[in-house]
């Protein structure tokens, strides 16, 4: 039988589709189990649930075969652990490493700790040592360490040095996968050594130019040899001031680079200048994903990548420690309302008006925070801008204090009639969203500089501030004015 053609699914409407193509085939899969079950008093029950097994097996194996890896993540990652399994032991071995790297974090934890020791070397074999370093954090040492002795010596050393860099290093990302030429070579001496390979590397633009030493002397871009005649040496093509990376550098600022300048590919050196690697922009777009649902996770207290069907037990010690974090905070902004029981007792409005100051200076704060991360995570802040950006985030909280305090003063006179009572409203107001931007600002700044991540529980310690000053400020006002 030939072998069928892989069609990725690359739009969402066709993910979503083939997701519920999926879902049914497992739907009608439990709906026969279950009725041959019931049937257990026919004589050939057994050989109708094998055969009944076995086709929608067949079915489901010849779904997968069709699909590229990265659409059976998608599926993999939709559904609940039981199906999950399911539908990961009717693909291929060869074919599961390459899901494996297209899985989430937690996903791809979840399966291989299903995996017994010989089916996952069996799964990791056809892996090569770009792969196997981007798994090596989920896999076991001793398994890795197996895998790695059937790699050639080559691709072994290979996997050893990318691993000795952090994970959010670009030597930690960069591939082996490079091409090499000499200036004093031809154009048609370099397309014939490429006519001589079997297929080049993904995302190959440029080749990069090389001495004695493999010390980079430019790059060759591939447009070069097409459109120049035959006998002109690289060495009049190459271009001398291409964007490159150290092994060393940050993996977020290569990224930036990535976008700013359009880039495909780029060479990788070491500290000696040497050429030993190159970073790819699939690489690139993997880690931004990576890192922007992690912070997406960490602005909501959640730590590392949580799997959305996990176990229960698993998912809610996650989020315990903010949980727990937001609870002390709680019982600190009841105790800042609990200071003023009297004045509340005799102004009852008084109430029902607290949470709109709060609420209203939670939101703007969270609206300051989000920028502040951004603008981190982008390089956008430094030493010599930042107080600049406090200051307008300070007039831009004054402005909007003025606008939206006068707003709901005239709102609480409107239904008080109590004009010293819509003031002091008004002035709460004013006085909570220019403390909203001034935390907004600093808490991301001050975790940066201790070096945490500043979308790490931002919301939490903001919300916090401004619930619990918000209602002393707004209650503070109340007994000066009011009482």
């Amino acid at each position: 039988m030939p072998e069928p053609t892989i069609v990725p699914q690359s739009s969402q409407p066709k993910l979503e589709e083939l997701l519920r193509h999926i879902v049914k085939l497992l739907e009608k899969h439990r709906l026969v189990e279950t009725l041959v079950e019931r049937d257990r008093t026919s004589p050939r029950h057994e050989l109708i649930e094998s055969l009944v097994h076995r086709q929608h097996l067949v079915e489901l194996q010849l779904k997968l075969r069709s699909l590229h890896p990265a659409d059976i993540a998608y599926i993999l990652e939709a559904l609940p652990h039981e199906d999950r399994l399911l539908i990961w032991r009717q693909i291929e071995e060869e074919r599961g490493g390459d899901v494996l790297l297209e899985v989430s974090d937690a996903v791809r934890d979840a399966l291989i700790e299903t995996l017994e020791r010989p089916e996952l070397l069996r799964v990791l074999e056809p892996l090569d040592a770009d792969d196997l370093a981007e798994l090596a954090e989920a896999v076991p040492d001793e398994v890795l360490a197996d895998v790695s002795r059937r790699l050639p010596a080559r691709d072994r050393d290979w996997l050893q040095t990318t691993m000795a860099y952090p994970e959010d290093r670009v030597g930690r990302l960069m591939s082996q996968d490079v091409l090499t030429v000499r200036e004093s070579q031809t154009v048609e001496q370099v397309l014939r050594l490429l006519r001589g390979r079997e297929d080049l590397p993904p995302n190959t633009d440029n080749l990069y130019v090389v001495d004695a030493r493999h010390q980079l002397k430019g790059v060759l871009p591939l447009r070069a040899l097409l459109l120049n005649d035959p006998e002109r040496h690289v060495g009049e093509l190459k271009s001398t001031d291409p964007v490159v990376f150290d092994a060393n550098d940050n993996a977020d600022d290569a990224a930036r680079a990535f976008e700013r300048y359009d880039l495909v590919s780029a060479p990788v050196l070491n500290e000696r200048g040497k050429l030993i690697g190159r970073l790819t922009v699939d690489a690139v777009v993997d880690f931004i994903r990576e890192a922007s649902e992690e912070d997406a996770l960490n602005r909501a207290g959640l730590r590392g990548d949580e799997d959305l069907f996990a176990p229960i037990w698993a998912s809610a010690r996650n989020r315990w420690l903010w949980l727990s974090v937001n609870l002390c905070t709680a019982f600190i902004a009841s105790r800042a309302i609990g200071l003023f029981e009297n004045t509340i007792s005799q102004i009852v409005a008084l109430a029902t008006l607290m949470p709109i100051v709060a609420g209203i200076g939670g939101n703007s704060g969270n609206q300051t925070t989000a920028l502040v991360v951004r603008g981190l995570a982008l390089g956008e802040i430094s030493a010599a801008n930042k107080w600049y950006l406090a200051a307008k985030e300070l007039g831009v909280g004054l402005m909007n204090g003025v606008v939206w305090g006068a707003t709901v003063g005239l709102f609480a006179y409107g239904l008080y009639r109590n004009w010293q009572l819509g003031a002091v409203m008004a002035v709460a107001m004013l006085l909570n969203l220019v403390l909203a931007a001034l935390v907004g600002v600093a808490i991301p700044l001050a975790l940066h500089r201790l070096g945490r991540d500043p979308a790490l529980g931002s919301s939490v310690l903001l919300t916090f501030i401004t619930d619990g000053m918000g209602f002393f400020i707004f209650l503070g006002l109340a007994t000066l004015f009011l009482l």
